[in-house]
């Protein structure tokens, strides 16, 4: 399947699925129909017989550099709309996702920010190129993680960790994120694809049926929540829309300028 914001391949012979955001002039940022078409693109792979891993990347210079900021622009009600529409799409996809036996493999090239970062964590395996930056991003626009970002990071790094990103707005090398467990292996761009294609065929021929009965007693054992989670996460950060430190941070990202934040 082709799209103009998500492109989809399968190959029956090896059982990889391949979805790749496909939005490269903006890095990737996810507005409204890119969500939609990331929803029915892991709804077509959901329907599909075989698959036995399922990748994740994105076209051009980033994996996905967060949402799409200039949608959340306007009045509180407006950002509102669009951060819910946006949501209705990406958090139905990400329970797919967790619901499929096919491990997923997040291939990151470039920045992993703000949405990109929660949908790096959502995967069961990271392969990143040596220069790939990771960072929470949503701080620096007065919001809070979604599309499960609260919840990966607090379960795969813990609270302080998870604390240090958002509090401080740090961002991590490859090498910083593989000590933080937030990836499984980086390679130079010279070594990366025979990398990420030694680990997809690794998991692809493994027992699929396993992993995903692995998977399901793992995010039982994290609470089993995660439906209930996602949408904790989208009221939270509809309240947050309401701020004026949101209303600042929006207009400073579009400003490029350093927001000033009220607290308030």
């Amino acid at each position: 399947m082709t799209d103009t914001l998500i492109t989809t391949a399968f190959d029956t012979e090896t059982g990889v699925a391949r979805l790749t955001f496909n939005r490269p002039e903006a890095l990737n940022a996810i507005n409204v129909p890119l969500a939609q078409a990331f929803l029915a693109a892991v709804q077509e792979i959901r329907s599909l017989s075989g698959v036995r891993c399922i990748v994740l990347t994105g076209a051009g210079r980033a994996f996905m550099a967060g949402g799409d900021v200039s949608s959340m622009a306007g009045t509180s009600e407006q950002a509102g709309a669009a951060i819910s529409a946006i949501l209705d799409a990406v958090n139905p996809a990400i329970l797919l996702l967790r619901s499929m036996d096919a491990p997923v493999i997040a291939a990151v090239r470039g920045v992993a920010a703000g949405a990109g970062l929660s949908l790096t964590l959502m995967a069961d395996l990271v392969i990143a190129e040596e220069d790939a930056k990771f960072l929470v991003a949503y701080n620096g626009i007065g919001a809070v993680p979604d599309c499960g970002g609260s919840w990966f990071l607090a379960h795969k790094l813990g609270a302080g960790r998870a604390a240090e990103l958002m509090l401080l707005g740090r961002t991590l090398s490859a090498t910083e994120a593989k000590d933080w467990g937030i990836i499984t292996e980086f390679a130079p761009a010279s070594d990366y694809d025979s990398l990420l294609s030694k680990m997809i065929k690794k998991v692809a021929n493994g027992p699929t049926r396993a992993f995903g009965a692995f998977r399901q007693l793992t995010d039982r054992a994290n609470g089993d929540q995660l439906a209930a989670h996602l949408e904790a996460e989208r009221s939270a950060f509809l309240d947050m829309t309401r701020t004026t430190d949101f209303a600042e941070g929006v207009s400073a990202f579009l400003a490029k300028r350093s927001a000033q934040f009220q607290g308030r």
